[in-house]
């Protein structure tokens, strides 16, 4: 059996996101194995590595050098980048607790109009956009609103007239509406405050 990979110097584990990596890394080439029937000791020696590299990799106890994963994926025929599967859905995720949230500066915006975003996933276009809005009567009129996608509105707490197009409409805690992005629309009266409500923008996908 050709050891050479046992005695890789890649072995530190030495911070959180190797770690990760690692433990990623390990539950694939285990899963893999598996499901071909494998036992450690015949996929070990598939992948040209000792039974003690493959277990220590399975146990995420060593991070594998390039050469070690070219051989564990060739192993289970399988591409290199498919032992990494599972790793981004892992992290994928925004996580905002109750009164959190980055306060969204825009027009309309004032000590008594908050917009605050809820996060959003990683990447270079923005699929969803989560908003708490908190309004409260100032007097001023309120700006009227387009963009592209679809909005939906769920109201948390008190009333107030909301404007679509030509139409307006009653909305009371617990009431929602899915509206067009492209009509414009915005509340146009508060009849009890404070309103707070919940806005989601779902924008068309982009090619590439």
């Amino acid at each position: 059996m050709d050891d050479t990979a046992d005695t890789d110097r890649d072995t530190y584990i030495g911070d959180s996101a190797s770690a990760d990596v690692c433990r990623a890394v390990g539950g694939r080439v285990r899963e893999l194995r598996v499901g071909l029937g494998m036992t450690m000791a015949r996929f070990a020696e598939e992948a040209s590595i000792s039974l003690g590299m493959l277990s220590k990799i399975e146990h995420a106890q060593t991070a594998p050098s390039l050469n070690t994963l070219v051989n564990l994926a060739r192993a289970a025929n399988v591409p290199v980048t498919a032992l990494f599967r599972g790793l981004d859905e892992e992290h994928d995720l925004v996580l905002t607790r109750a009164d959190e949230g980055n306060e969204i500066i825009h027009e309309g915006s004032s000590p008594t109009r908050v917009y605050r975003d809820l996060g959003s996933l990683r990447g270079p276009h923005r699929h969803i956009e989560a908003v708490m809005i908190t309004l409260a009567d100032d007097g001023q009129q309120f700006p009227l609103y387009q963009h592209e996608g679809i909005e939906f509105l769920h109201v948390i707490e008190g009333s107030m007239e909301y404007g679509y197009g030509s139409s307006t409409y009653k909305l009371h805690p617990g009431d929602t509406m899915q509206i067009h992005g492209e009509v414009a629309h915005g509340p146009v009266a508060m009849l009890q405050t404070p309103v707070r409500f919940l806005s989601i923008k779902v924008y068309p996908a982009v090619d590439g």
